[in-house]
């Protein structure tokens, strides 16, 4: 075994038996490729890739490629998951190189860590106009040994353009038309037939719908829903869902949702429950509420660990065979369920004697015939479909399950927090609020280090790497959703100690905005700066809304100013292309408003407050924030000082709500309570 086999990431661990003398990111690799002066091959991965899996089995296990690599080269394994700091810097440097990135990544690059050659996955030997392993490394090496002068040079021109990207341009001044020109965008990618935005692969990315909602609500534009509502049913009817199951995979390769890559991200359940929540509210529609159930069922059966976190991914594949799991052939079927009961269901989910899948003659389980969002179907057939389904799933677990990458992120463990925080106030569902707090307290009192900073990964008992801003940034959206959803102040008051110190550490006193890593971490290339909300929204771009609400809980200007000047320092990028950063836009949507200060004063408990609550939460009200006012938390009153003065009136549940910050009359009575709550 190499190195990696004393790591704790399951993805460096995967490698520990490799040929490939692997180092992990470390002083001791540089050392060792400065005193014998070779370059250093970087490759960037996660536990759960498919492409990943390939490369390390054509190449990275083959003797003459690890041969070749261990002569000429120092060889790094980093986890992209784990150090997302190193994985964001080398993935801008391979889409500048190549004109797109993805994982396996391939960077070579000086000692120094200056890269100079970028590339994703290579096979083995040449191959459909692709060089092979055993090709490229003595180029590489020659071109290293034989021009050395031009291998600085450009290292050098890389790392400067480097610092080009991540240096914020002129601010301009943002309207309210910025909204429009993003709608505009989607709406014109929108496919009409089988919802989404763009052509193959599609991925989910649900903030982007969850920004829809938002113009929607602003505007009023029904397209705006029809596009929302569209993509969700289409997304659960396809085969990106696991029918069987429940949860999402993680895109589709096909643009009909169908054809999905198998496999199942933390943040994809996270991200899209919220978005489906939010479709709830909007809407009313029971069909939301039920996929959202359906995919939290999944993440506490599955990716839930004893301590209380969750675990990352579930791996594409399986017994060395990807989606081999979620396949299904119509004999087994038959095999498993009854006549009739095989039948109904063979022609619910498009199940094909010769299989729906080209090439493997077999059957991926899709509901493209399953009428989900009408009453064509009686209650009494799809109970029978449901038996069938639970037939089909008991099978199912007993075959070999995919690869579970079981280290706990910070970060994405922060948006299951907020799904879980938001589904609890929605349903009025208590295991979810149950769930979002032991979590929380997992992170409390294991993913914080001795100084008090936040860590990013724990594993094995083990807590380690230090937190970057998107555990920051996602963690504290996580403490407010859960004061929103318990009302307990001890949320609120972490929440603030974060953004504090994230301030304190993260921001850029020069240009603006939040760095990715902190002051005092490792020295690399540059401290990047970013805002693209890509299948993850950025950090950043949580931490203006973050930013906008504590500025409302606590009346402290700061917060809400520096929020501004966050968009300022990246308003000309969100101006260019506003669709490719919908999380900043709902951050500016609350700020630009209407926004609601909404005050209920009462005994916490009572069923007049419980009435309330529930009136306020079914709404679909996105740029509020909502405090419970009783009497005995002195601690809100140290932080909210203005609900010194918002009491009960005659010792009844009051109302108080401010828009825009100016305050209607109190309200006691719960029918006037509604019919306002329900302008907003």
């Amino acid at each position: 075994m190499n190195r990696l086999a004393k790591e704790k990431s399951p993805y460096l661990l995967q490698h520990a038996n490799n040929p490939v003398d692997w180092f992990p990111w470390c002083d001791e690799a540089f050392d060792k490729a400065k005193a014998e002066d070779k370059p250093v091959f970087l490759s960037i991965g996660y536990s759960t890739c498919h492409w990943c899996h390939v490369m390390e089995k054509e190449s990275f296990e083959d003797e003459a490629v690890a041969s070749l690599m261990n002569d000429k080269f120092v060889s790094i394994k980093v986890d992209r998951e784990e150090r997302a700091d190193i994985d964001g810097i080398y993935m801008t440097v391979c889409q500048m190189l190549t004109g797109s990135g993805g994982w396996p990544m391939t960077i070579i690059m000086t000692p120094d860590k200056k890269p100079f050659f970028a590339g994703t996955y290579f096979p083995k030997k040449n191959r459909y106009g692709m060089i092979g392993m055993l090709e490229l490394i003595p180029q590489i090496s020659d071109f290293w040994k034989s021009h050395r002068s031009d291998v600085l040079k450009s290292s050098e021109d890389i790392v400067n353009e480097l610092q080009k990207v991540h240096t914020s341009d002129r601010p301009v001044q943002l309207g309210e038309t910025i909204f429009e020109k993003a709608y505009t965008s989607f709406e014109r990618r929108f496919d009409k037939e089988y919802g989404g935005f763009n052509t193959a692969p599609k991925f989910p990315s649900p903030h982007n719908l969850s920004f829809l909602l938002r113009y929607w609500k602003r505007t009023k534009e029904p397209h705006a829903l029809e596009m929302v509502e569209k993509t969700l049913i289409e997304m659960r009817k396809g085969g990106i869902y696991d029918q069987i199951g429940f949860g999402l995979h993680r895109y589709s390769t096909d643009s009909k949702w169908l054809v999905p890559h198998f496999e199942k991200m933390l943040y994809d359940q996270a991200l899209l429950s919220i978005a489906l929540i939010e479709a709830y509210q909007a809407t009313g529609k029971e069909i939301y509420r039920k996929i959202t159930e359906e995919i939290l069922s999944y993440v506490l059966r599955d990716m839930l660990s004893p301590e209380g976190g969750f675990y990352s991914a579930e791996d594409a594949d399986s017994e060395g065979e990807e989606g081999k799991f979620y396949m299904w052939t119509q004999n087994e079927i038959r095999s498993i369920l009854n006549k009739e009961d095989a039948n109904n269901l063979i022609g619910i989910f498009n199940v094909e004697y010769e299989g729906n899948l080209p090439g493997v003659h077999k059957n991926e389980i899709r509901g493209l015939h399953l009428s989900i969002t009408s009453d064509e179907l009686s209650t009494e057939f799809l109970e029978e479909i449901e038996t069938s389904r639970i037939k089909l799933f008991n099978y199912r677990e007993n075959r070999i399950h995919p690869y579970k990458d079981d280290k706990i992120l910070t970060d994405w463990n922060s948006l299951m927090i907020s799904a879980l925080a938001k589904a609890s106030q929605v349903f009025t569902n208590s295991d979810y609020i149950s769930a979002a707090e032991k979590t929380a307290s997992f992170i409390l009192e294991n993913m914080i280090s001795d100084s008090g900073h936040l860590l990013h990964r724990y594993r094995d008992k083990e807590a380690a790497v230090t937190a970057t801003l998107d555990d920051y940034s996602f963690f504290i959206a996580a403490l407010i959703d859960l004061y929103e959803a318990t009302f307990k102040t001890y949320y609120l008051i972490k929440a603030i100690e974060f953004t504090d110190f994230l301030i304190n550490y993260f921001w850029d006193e020069k240009g603006g905005g939040f760095f990715f890593t902190g002051t005092g971490g490792e020295e690399l290339l540059l401290r990047q700066k970013e805002l693209y909300d890509g299948a993850v929204p950025s950090g950043n771009s949580i931490a203006i809304l973050n930013l906008i609400k504590l500025g409302r809980y606590t009346s402290n200007s700061r917060y809400e100013e520096l929020a501004q000047q966050l968009i300022k320092c990246f308003s000309r990028l969100i101006n260019e292309n506003p669709a490719s950063f919908t999380q900043a836009l709902i951050g500016l949507d609350f700020a630009f408003g209407p926004s609601y200060e909404i005050v209920v004063a009462g005994a916490k408990g009572t069923q007049s407050i419980n009435d309330i609550l529930e009136t306020i939460k079914k709404n679909f009200l996105p740029n509020k924030i909502l405090i419970l006012n009783s009497d005995d938390d002195t601690d809100l009153k140290e932080i909210s000082s203005f609900i010194k003065f918002q009491i009960p009136i005659d010792g009844k549940a009051t109302v108080y709500i401010c828009r825009n910050f100016n305050c209607k009359i109190p309200m006691t009575s719960f029918k006037e309570i509604q019919e306002e709550i329900g302008k907003l």
